[in-house]
């Protein structure tokens, strides 16, 4: 999606890559669209996706010892077209293909699902991947207000 207009308004935040901080990036994320006044499903499904991105970025890009930084940013446009982004410059994703398919995860414990990345699908109107082994991911959601 190639914007033709400047963002009318924009953020962008780190934070530690800790569990906690995966609410904060909701609160964040909810407090930058409030003047946009966006219904209440449509917050509620960028909150849940910006949730998934940030937690992937927290529990498999930088893996138990959390030592990295999440990146959140995120502008709105005049039409109304909201893209966020999350990064990390943790362990990349090997396939992503493969990592997008409902139910496929690395967790070896049996906590995730493997779903992340379908929730991301299923409340934005299109999701981008982007990642480099060694070298982190970048997730990309867009998701046009009503």
């Amino acid at each position: 999606m190639r914007r033709k207009s400047e963002p009318k308004n924009h953020m962008s935040c780190e934070l530690r890559a800790v569990s906690v901080n995966e609410s904060v990036c909701r609160a964040i994320i909810g407090v930058f669209l409030a003047p946009e006044n966006p219904t209440a499903t449509e917050l509620a499904d960028i909150k849940c996706a910006v949730s998934e991105a940030v937690t992937n970025a927290i529990v498999h890009g930088y893996g138990a010892g959390n030592e990295g930084i999440v990146y959140l940013g995120a502008e709105i446009y005049p039409d109304r077209t909201v893209r966020i982004t999350v990064r990390d410059k943790g362990k990349g994703i090997e396939d992503i293909a493969l990592a997008r398919r409902p139910l496929y995860t690395t967790d070896t414990s049996g906590e995730r699902s493997g779903m992340g990345f379908s929730v991301m699908e299923s409340f934005t109107d299109r999701l981008r991947v982007l990642s480099r082994p060694g070298a982190g991911t970048r997730i990309t959601m867009y998701k046009r207000l009503s």
